[in-house]
């Protein structure tokens, strides 16, 4: 899955900027789900490149609790823990433009903090309602990581919000429900919506906003 001429520069990468160790949680069903073995083979050669990190596989229906436990319904799901779980998940094969979101997501986790303004990461404090960022993105889009990082940022900085990043070309049914005309399209609280990868302060405003709708 990981070309070898790219291997050396992602060990490298991994090594400078890895701190903590990182758990990647992997749901698969293989006998149904035509991307879980390519996911989880993906995140194994991840993983194998550097020693902080680790690989979890279930099986989505065989560990329903597991399943439970972490909020997956359905698969491939990856998931990236760190001192905490942080309520990242992607759903999907995390390839192409994506790739970069998840190696992202490690280094972020691993850290333990993002590189959100000051600004931000207070007024993201005042949230102590759920939110639920979705994501929406294809792994052909240039400017659907920055969107799916950006989301992912904010669930780091706090625990009411959970970031989910789901590639609509392997789940056409919720590119249906939500009207997914675009990507990215940001899908927060099942009410606020919108098109494109936005900076920080606007992507603070939806969520305020969410958070605040009865």
């Amino acid at each position: 899955m990981i070309p070898e001429e790219h291997k050396e520069h992602l060990e490298e990468e991994l090594k400078e900027n890895l701190e903590k160790p990182v758990k990647i949680v992997v749901f698969t069903q293989e006998t149904e789900c035509p991307y879980c073995a390519q996911t989880r083979s993906l995140i194994e050669e991840l993983a194998a490149l550097n020693s902080k990190i680790s690989v979890e596989v279930y099986d989505f229906l065989a560990d329903s609790a597991k399943a439970k436990e972490y909020g997956v319904d359905k698969v491939p799901a990856v998931i990236i823990v760190g001192e905490k779980d942080y309520g990242i998940r992607f759903y999907g094969l995390p390839y192409g433009y994506e790739f970069q979101t998840l190696l992202e997501a490690v280094i972020s986790v691993s850290r333990g903090r993002t590189a959100l303004s000051e600004n931000v990461r207070d007024k993201l404090k005042i949230i102590t309602a759920p939110v639920q960022i979705q994501v929406f993105v294809t792994l052909t889009c240039p400017y659907c990581s920055a969107a799916a990082i950006l989301a992912y940022k904010f669930a780091m900085e706090n625990d009411f919000i959970r970031a989910d990043v789901v590639d609509v070309s392997e789940f056409p049914h919720l590119g249906l429900k939500y009207g997914v005309m675009g990507v990215p399209k940001t899908v927060i609280n099942e009410r606020v919506e919108f098109i494109g990868a936005v900076p920080e302060e606007v992507l603070l405003e939806h969520v305020l906003l969410a958070a605040r709708q009865p």
